[in-house]
């Protein structure tokens, strides 16, 4: 089986650049790659805007150019090796052994403080007079020269330890003793393993099989048995030529399963490089007919495990509301609905069986059980409702109090108090639902 390269945009200042593409020479049956040396930093966001045709992920020399490339509109993998003790210890040891220099007082920037102190320490090196720059989660270049330079000019350090090399430069022309950490080999190998790994993951999800069901409701209610009216077929050719625009947008293959029935078969990859929505579709049947229409999407490794799939989620789909899709997922998480932004994944399955016969006691389905927790983490304030029940799953009142106080009864859930009603009546129980691992079985 021919094995499908993957090419990494290597991006970096020019030393750190040339290590890393030392090393990714090793990996020539697997890694293609192009380097793209910057001056300072924060060139590394045009960087990736302007070549993220040319290649399938990033390797970045740091944490620095990492964070800029974020700021593109890039979705590709983003990588770099983390600098840790072992960086640490190649510049130590050149400082005090080749170089001779005293380590009592330094400043360093950047790196975690337990790397800097266990480093020390193994290296039996005091550090009572460490002064260390945290990383914030951004990159003040000029805060960081500032740091190093007023300790320096003050004659509380006198050597500088950087992990930036626009830091580094800048601090040799004022004449300060000043040395940059950089990735060891081992950093690098072991990040361009993880890519790799992650690269063949994703690549494996992309080809997974991707099912599209769309199901426009009603169509045929009042049609004869032997013929269908002249009406009705036009409609019907309409909103298929509004499918088939869709499967074609996404690479698809359409099948039309009836009047108002289509399937569409593509990858999951196709969908998602494509960047279609599946709620444009529904906002395109919605224009060509007012009739209830909904979508169920699913991936799968087979035709026939995607299909099973595909109709589970267009069954959640038409069973929330009209004009909405659902996604079940090759791990059987389903999403949805996904044309809103408030949105819930849940597990229609269970293992445990003692967990699965106290929800029978309680007359309700691992499904439902497993949308209400769903919806609690959602809120985020770990406590329900029986109105936000019956909102999100689209039933009664009545009904949602009826499951949650069954869920009660069952030790499932638990009533951790009130809330004053919008108006006059009783007060509104407040729950809060136990997830199945926290749920005592005897």
């Amino acid at each position: 089986m021919k094995t499908i390269k993957v090419t990494a945009g290597i991006v970096g200042p020019q030393d750190n650049i040339t290590l890393i593409c030392k090393i990714a020479e090793e990996y020539t049956d697997k890694l293609d790659y192009i380097s793209f040396v910057y001056q300072n930093a924060d060139e590394t966001t045009t960087i990736v805007e302007n070549n993220q045709n040319l290649v399938d992920i990033w390797i970045f020399s740091g944490v620095t150019p990492y964070v800029f490339a974020k700021k593109s509109t890039s979705q590709q993998p983003f990588f770099y090796p983390e600098l840790n003790g072992s960086s640490l210890t190649n510049e130590l040891i050149k400082i005090k052994y080749n170089d001779h220099k005293n380590l009592n007082n330094v400043s360093i920037d950047l790196l975690e403080k337990h790397d800097i102190y266990e480093t020390f320490h193994d290296l039996d090196l005091h550090y009572d007079n460490l002064y260390l720059y945290e990383y914030p989660g951004f990159t003040n270049m000029e805060e960081i020269i500032t740091f190093h330079e007023s300790l320096f000019n003050d004659g509380k350090v006198e050597v500088c330890i950087t992990c930036l090399n626009y830091v580094f430069e800048h601090l040799k022309t004022k004449d300060i003793p000043v040395y940059r950490v950089t990735p060891t080999r081992a950093n690098i190998r072991q990040i361009i393993n993880t890519a790799l790994q992650q690269w063949e993951t994703l690549h494996f999800k992309h080809s997974q099989i991707a099912t599209i069901l769309i199901k426009v409701e009603d169509m045929d209610k009042n049609r004869n048995h032997n013929t269908i009216p002249y009406d009705l077929h036009r409609l019907n050719l309409e909103l298929q030529s509004a499918v088939i625009n869709f499967s074609e947008s996404i690479f698809g293959s359409f099948v039309t399963l009836g009047v108002g029935a289509f399937l569409i078969f593509s990858t999951r990859g196709s969908l998602i490089e494509t960047g279609r929505q599946v709620g444009d579709l529904l906002e395109k049947l919605a224009l060509i007919t007012d009739l209830p229409s909904n979508v169920g999407i699913s991936y799968g490794d087979t035709a026939l495990t995607a299909e099973e799939n595909g109709r589970l989620a267009l069954n959640h789909a038409q069973n929330y509301e009209s004009f909405c899709a659902f996604l079940v997922k090759d791990d059987g998480i389903i999403e949805g609905p996904l044309t809103e932004q408030e949105r819930i994944s849940f597990s229609f399955r269970t293992e445990n069986k003692e967990f699965s016969e106290k929800l029978k006691q309680c007359g309700v389905t691992i499904t439902t059980f497993n949308k209400i927790l769903s919806v609690q983490k959602r809120i985020g304030n770990h406590s329900l409702t029986a109105s936000i029940i019956a909102e999100w799953l689209k039933m009664t009142p009545r009904n949602a109090r009826r499951i949650l106080n069954s869920l009660v009864e069952q030790g499932i859930a638990e009533i951790i108090g009130e809330e004053a009603p919008t108006s006059k009546g009783r007060p509104r129980k407040i729950y809060r639902v136990s997830n199945e691992q926290n749920i005592h079985t005897d």
